[in-house]
């Protein structure tokens, strides 16, 4: 007699089901071991950095970032290191591995892109080990490496500023972790080294501020976006995981809101951690949170839709009424500060923070991937703002004149003359009875034949006959 399956049979196996899956996925996404390969393209990211943060790029503030993700096993930068002397003392106090690229005569602009790109995929067909790639650079020329690399089961993480990296480099890599948030971050600092009285004496300046108070990062706290921003992404990744049939655990749901959106980062939104991020989101009535800490489940609010975001296209009018106003000034390049006053005066209500930008300058960054203008950076002025594509189109092209016929050197006949009673080239033949009718006289309609007068005939000539001959 068959057995019949009792209920808490079914149940347990249906609960070890949904436990092996989410033991897969965590085991894919958050537990695996990853060995990291750093390329620095360190011309990009220096520009980018004083550019906008009107700072020195710190590399060891992306190493610590990188650390908490796993094991870094080489670095490796790019530059022209000849006028780099500061520079160069704190990668080697890192252990960075600093790579010469000599600008040719004719500038060299894509050098250290291509050198690094070359070493990148070496790096991945020869060392199997390393299973992630880090490219320091907001260069979107590198996309085409990313997704080679990901065609390699690689994961690719990109370290960049907002203001800086374009938005296409940022959408298309695993992790997306911005400059600007790290230096947010607060992280130990080293002891400092108790220098000799007599040394420190001579180091210090009679105003000077010792060194162990000094603050590591100092500069202007960014905005925080609102949380009604984030709530589009958190509500995709949790449909996602419930087709899955899967519990939205903590972990889960960060790495699936990373695999849908790379660019997320919770420190946007104000907060020091994923799990405060979604705790300032339960405060907001905008999820359910059960369990305890450590063990949160998320669940999407039933009772109603969260609040509508405004899309980020729809801010770029603004900025078009404004370059349009401005259009030969803008023509020649201004700064950052120049083209926010005129957008304050202009549209005193217009706010890039309602549309998901913390910065001015990650507003005009999408603008540019979007061909309204076009960012330089600078290293006296900064951003400099040129006028995009958009207001270049590119000229129409001129219609096609129609061929000319050749000249020959045959000469054209001109078309015969019609002449009545006379036969031309296009009439019909006659025939030689017509001929003859028609070789007469036309009377009333009707054709007499006339007849032609004979010609005399010529007299025959006789022969002579030779005279007679005398008889013989």
């Amino acid at each position: 007699m068959p057995m019949m399956a009792t209920p808490g049979i079914s149940a347990g196996r249906d609960v070890r089901s949904k436990s092996e899956s989410e033991k897969s996925l965590s085991r894919v996404e958050m537990d695996r071991h990853l060995k990291i390969a750093v390329f620095i393209d360190f011309d990009n990211i220096e520009i980018g950095v004083k550019s906008t943060l009107q700072r020195e790029f710190d590399v060891s503030v992306v190493l610590e970032a990188l650390k908490e993700r796993g094991e870094i096993i080489t670095k490796i930068a790019y530059a022209n290191w000849g006028k780099m002397e500061n520079s160069t003392r704190q990668l080697s106090e890192y252990a960075v591995q600093m790579v010469q690229r000599d600008p040719s005569p004719r500038g060299d602009k894509n050098g250290a892109d291509i050198n690094l790109a070359l070493d990148a995929l070496e790096l991945a067909f020869t060392h199997d080990h390393i299973n992630a790639f880090c490219i320091v650079s907001g260069d979107s020329d590198f996309i085409a490496l990313v997704n080679k690399l990901k065609q390699y089961d690689k994961i690719v993480f990109v370290v960049g500023g907002k203001a800086f990296t374009s938005t296409i480099l940022q959408k298309n890599c695993h992790e997306f972790i911005s400059y600007e948030s790290m230096l947010d971050e607060p992280r130990p600092s080293r002891p400092p080294i108790q220098p000799r009285p007599e040394q420190a004496q001579q180091d210090r300046g009679p105003h000077s501020q010792p060194r162990e108070q000094r603050p590591q990062h100092q500069g202007p706290k960014r905005p925080v976006l609102d949380l009604h921003h984030a709530m589009p992404l958190v509500e995709r990744a949790l449909q996602v995981l419930e087709r899955r049939e899967v519990r939205p655990q903590l972990g889960l749901l960060k790495s699936t809101m990373l695999q849908l959106d790379s660019s997320f980062s919770e420190r946007a939104y104000g907060a020091g951690s994923f799990t405060d991020f979604i705790e300032r989101l339960r405060k907001s009535d905008l999820i359910q949170v059960t369990g305890g800490e450590g063990r949160y489940m998320i669940q999407r609010k039933r009772n109603g839709a969260p609040e509508k975001t405004v899309k980020p296209e729809v801010a770029l009018p603004y900025l078009r009424d404004v370059l349009e106003n401005h259009r030969l000034e803008v023509e020649e390049g201004v700064t950052v500060e120049e083209l926010g006053s005129w957008v304050k005066e202009e549209s005193p209500t217009f706010d890039w923070t309602n549309y998901g930008f913390q910065e001015f300058t990650e507003f005009l960054n999408y603008a540019q991937d979007k061909t309204v203008v076009r960012v330089e950076p600078d290293e006296t002025s900064g951003l400099m703002i040129f006028l995009g594509a958009e207001f270049h189109p590119p000229a129409v092209a001129e219609p096609v004149p129609p061929p000319i016929p050749e000249e020959t050197d045959e000469e054209v006949e001109e078309p015969q003359p019609v002449v009545p009673g006379q036969p031309t080239a296009g009439s019909p033949r006659v025939k030689k009875g017509a001929k003859k009718a028609a070789s007469g006289l036309d009377i009333n309609g009707n054709v007499v034949p006339v007849k032609r007068a004979r010609k005399a005939a010529a007299p025959r000539k006789r022969r002579a006959t030779p005279p007679p001959g005398p008889m013989v």
